[in-house]
C-alpha cells in the first residue's frame, strides 16, 4: 500500500507543492489549492469523495496520493457539565483537548505538546515528562476533530459552538514556535477556520524571549501562567521563574505588542491553599502588574492524583478577588468545568512515553523485516 501525504497543517504555498508533486499540473496548481483549502477547513471536508464540485477522477488521483487525516480519536467523555474531552492519538503518541461550553460561547482548549518540560508542581501535566512537540497537523487537527464531533461545520457558518481557541492544553506553546505559529495562522485565516485572532489565546508560563515574537509573529491574545508574585514561590511552583524571574517577565508583558485596554492581558493565578492566597499576595499581585493593561483570572485548584497541594477556601478566594476588583481589575474565579472527566485547568495527561533512540530503531527494523517478501 502506498503511503499517502497529509495536508492537514500545510501552510497554502506548502500545499500547492504538495499538489504539483501529487501530479498536479503546475498551471492549474493554484487554482486546485484554493478548491481543497477550502473544502478541508471551511466545509471540514475528511476525504475527497466530499469533494462534490470536482471532478471524479482528480477526486480519485488526490485519494490515491494524499490524504486529509486528522489525529485518531481514542476516547470521548463527556462531563455533567457538558465539557468534552477527547484523547487523541497521532504518530503513535497521545495527547489530550477539551471543549468547554458556555453561553453564547465555546472554547477549545487545545495541547501543543505531548507531555510537558516545565514541571510545574500544581499542574498534572507537569507530572509528564515530554515526549515530543506537536506538529502544525496535529494542533490544526485538534479543531477539526472537535468540530467534526460537534457538527460545527462550515466554519464560516453562524452560530459555531467553538468560537474561541486557548493554546492552554498539555505542554508550553512558545517551546514549539514554530509548530504553533504554521497551526494559527491556518485557525485565523478567514477563509479558513475563520476565528479572529482576538478570539485566539496563547499562554505561556514565561518564556520571555518569545514573548515579544509571539505578540508579533502571531499576534493572538496573551495569557500569562502566573500564579505567584513573589520569586521565591513562583521558583517552586513555576520551575521557569529561575531562568526568567517575575521582573523579567513583567517587563516582557509591558512591552508585548498591540496591549492596550483594549487588548488586555490575562494572568492566570491557581488559587493553591496557605501557598499564595494570602490577602498580601492579593496586595503584591496589584502593585507587580501597576501600569499593565490586564485581567487576572482567579482559578480554584483542581486536584488530581498525588497532587501536593490544596484549593484555597472559597471565603478566602472571594476575600482574594475583592482586592484585585477594589483595584480596577477584573479578576473573575473561573468556575471549575469537566472536574469529573479529569478536564479541568491543570488535569491533562497522557500516558505517553518517550521512546529511547534503541527502541525505536527495533522498531524501525522489524517493521522493514516484515515488509521483506518472504
Amino acid at each position: 500500500m502506498t503511503e499517502t501525504t497529509s495536508l492537514v497543517g500545510l501552510s497554502p504555498d506548502e500545499l500547492k507543492t504538495a499538489l504539483i508533486a501529487a501530479g498536479v499540473p503546475e498551471k492549474s496548481a493554484a487554482m486546485r489549492t484554493r478548491q481543497l483549502w477550502n473544502w478541508m477547513y471551511v466545509h471540514g471536508a475528511r476525504d475527497f469523495a466530499a469533494m462534490t464540485n470536482l471532478a471524479k477522477d482528480f477526486r480519485a488521483q488526490m485519494a490515491g496520493r494524499l490524504s486529509l487525516a486528522r489525529p485518531e480519536i481514542v476516547t470521548e467523555q463527556i462531563s455533567s457539565d457538558g465539557t468534552r474531552k477527547w484523547l487523541l492519538r497521532s504518530g503513535g503518541q497521545e495527547f489530550e483537548t477539551v471543549f468547554i461550553p458556555e453561553p453564547g460561547r465555546g472554547t477549545l482548549c487545545v495541547s501543543s505538546q505531548v507531555g510537558c518540560t516545565l514541571n510545574c508542581r500544581f499542574c498534572h501535566t507537569g507530572t509528564q515528562k515530554l515526549v515530543r512537540n506537536l506538529t502544525p497537523a496535529e494542533i490544526v487537527g485538534q479543531v477539526l476533530v472537535a468540530r467534526d464531533s460537534l457538527g460545527d461545520w462550515p466554519s464560516t457558518g453562524e452560530n459555531r459552538r467553538v468560537t474561541n481557541v486557548v493554546m492552554m492544553g498539555m505542554g508550553e506553546p512558545l517551546y514549539n514556535f514554530e509548530n504553533v505559529k504554521a497551526a494559527l495562522a491556518i485557525v485565523a485565516d478567514g477563509d479558513a477556520l475563520a476565528l479572529s485572532r482576538r478570539r485566539v489565546t496563547l499562554s505561556t508560563a514565561g518564556v520571555v524571549p518569545m514573548i515579544k515574537r509571539a505578540g508579533e509573529e502571531i499576534g493572538s491574545a496573551l495569557a500569562i501562567s502566573l500564579h505567584a508574585v513573589r520569586d521565591e514561590i513562583r521558583d517552586v511552583i513555576v520551575p521557569l521563574n529561575k531562568k526568567y524571574p517575575l521582573k523579567e517577565l513583567l517587563d516582557a508583558c509591558r512591552n508585548y505588542p498591540g496591549v492596550s485596554n483594549a487588548r488586555r492581558i490575562t494572568f492566570e493565578y491557581v488559587m493553591l491553599k496557605g501557598v499564595n492566597d494570602s490577602l498580601a499576595d492579593a496586595r503584591q499581585l496589584v502593585k507587580v502588574i501597576a501600569g499593565i493593561p490586564a485581567k487576572i483570572n482567579l482559578i480554584p485548584f483542581n486536584p488530581w492524583p498525588g497532587a501536593p497541594y490544596e484549593c484555597s477556601e472559597w471565603g478566602q478566594i472571594e476575600k482574594f478577588a475583592e482586592i484585585v476588583n477594589r483595584a480596577g481589575y477584573a479578576s473573575p474565579v473561573r468556575t471549575p468545568r469537566g472536574r469529573d472527566i479529569m478536564a479541568a485547568c491543570g488535569q491533562l495527561k497522557s500516558e505517553s512515553i518517550k521512546q529511547r533512540a534503541s527502541e525505536r530503531m527495533a522498531q524501525m527494523r522489524s517493521a522493514e523485516l516484515a515488509r521483506m517478501p518472504s
